[in-house]
């Protein structure tokens, strides 16, 4: 299999937390903002541009390849997908869960890759049999233990991560607000971290096709807050996943964070209550 090298260059960059959203092998906008970001990290211009000094560093002290086999298991295969997952919040209301639709998804959002672009990898599978071999990415990502305060920057669309030396050690694409419905503004903490959440639509905040009233979402990655919220202690904000993950940093939200659901996995597991969030412009 020909892996195209900017798959290899945004497995690297994630490995070194700095995100790309989706590995899609294309060098799109969050990937020249991924290599901008380490570059930063480690002390250089950030210019976004790929170099070969940029790819020593990446490749600095870590052996293990960027792609891997990984063969799909029987536990794979007994999830409980569903159908279709449909537009109207009142017709997702009724539903049991917003689980994945289809096991090209799961695995795609598993590995943390864009979906089309692991069924090129893998053009004559079909991901329906136990034992079936698959090229995914290997992204490792390894926990921060010092983490001291998080930069949500609106005009860069991203989520900086500082520890307490004020040094950034990681950054994600995100989607902040938009002019109808614009983040917060100042500093504001981490009051919570809720797995598998439900969603509370309220027509307050906005207003979803024709739904006046009230509703409550069931959880699951297609969930409109994907399968973590992180609750900030301005009311009805916080950092949250994504059905769609294709669509970060390049479209809006009703003021929220939204990331990938694996990169806010990965924030649930290191940030802490209490943490600072600042949202600059």
């Amino acid at each position: 299999m020909n892996i195209p090298l900017n798959s290899k260059i945004q497995v690297l960059l994630n490995r070194h937390l700095s995100s790309t959203g989706p590995i899609d092998g294309k060098r799109g906008l969050n990937t020249i903002k991924a290599i901008s970001s380490f570059q930063i990290m480690n002390g250089l211009n950030p210019t976004g541009i790929m170099d070969e000094t940029i790819w020593n560093l990446l490749n600095k002290n870590t052996k293990d390849p960027v792609f891997i086999e990984y063969q799909l298991t029987a536990q794979d295969l007994k999830y409980s997908f569903i159908s279709n997952i449909p537009l109207d919040y009142a017709d997702q209301a009724k539903m049991k869960n917003l689980n994945y639709v289809r096991m090209s998804e799961m695995l795609a959002e598993r590995f943390g890759m864009d979906e089309f672009f692991l069924q090129q990898l893998n053009p004559k599978h079909k991901f329906d049999t136990v034992g079936e071999k698959i090229i995914v990415a290997n992204i490792q990502r390894k926990p921060i233990q010092d983490i001291q305060s998080i930069v949500a920057h609106k005009g860069m669309k991203q989520l900086f991560l500082f520890n307490s030396k004020r040094k950034l050690v990681a950054a994600f694409p995100v989607t902040i607000g938009s002019e109808e419905n614009p983040s917060p503004s100042g500093t504001h903490k981490i009051t919570s971290i809720v797995h598998n959440p439900y969603y509370s639509y309220s027509p307050k905040n906005f207003i979803q096709g024709n739904n006046l009233k009230p509703l409550s979402l069931p959880p699951g990655p297609n969930n409109p807050v994907g399968n973590v919220w992180i609750g900030l202690s301005k009311p009805s904000f916080g950092i949250h996943g994504s059905p769609s993950p294709s669509l970060i940093s390049k479209s809006s939200s009703h003021g929220c964070i939204r990331l990938t659901n694996w990169d806010v996995q990965y924030l649930s597991r290191i940030l802490a209550i209490g943490t600072s969030i600042q949202f600059i412009e």
